[in-house]
């Protein structure tokens, strides 16, 4: 088995912590928050999504990715991520992306090294695992805002 195969079933399996979620959230859970943190579980969500977009076309080499990363670049809960079905869209969108940029990776690629202003230098092997970390720490924080959310 190759590494982007290798790499590809790591993720997903790491990934289905947020798609789990995905599949139970409802329209009314969007707005809630977990006082004090400022964060919606809409904008939790997006941010998802748009870092794993980020990472498909930034350091996984995607070119045609289409991507503003609106809670980057606002850094902070507008309240304006409340539609269920386009978010769960988005997250589609971003899943099937990411998931093409690790499986285009050669075994060789995954040892290449990326630089962003966000995490420095790391091998795309590393930077995977920054993207699989990001993902799973704010699906934790969407599923305690779903269980305790007001």
């Amino acid at each position: 088995m190759d590494l982007s195969t290798s790499f590809s079933q790591e993720w997903e399996e790491a990934r289905t912590r947020f798609t789990n979620l995905l599949d139970q959230t409802t329209a009314q859970d969007l707005p809630k928050k977990l006082p004090p943190a400022p964060n919606s579980a809409g904008f939790l969500i997006r941010h998802i999504a748009e870092v794993e977009l980020l990472f498909a076309k930034n350091v996984f080499g995607l070119p045609e990715v289409k991507i503003h990363a609106q809670t980057v670049i606002k850094k902070e809960d507008t309240g304006e991520w409340t539609e269920l079905e386009p978010l769960r869209e988005f997250a589609a969108y971003a899943h099937d992306k990411l998931r093409e940029a690790i499986d285009s990776q050669s075994d060789d690629d995954w040892q290449a090294t990326v630089t962003t202003k966000e995490f420095g230098a790391k091998t795309k092997a590393e930077a995977l695992g920054r993207v699989v970390s990001h993902t799973t720490y704010h699906a934790g924080q969407l599923a305690l805002i779903l269980k305790y959310g007001q």
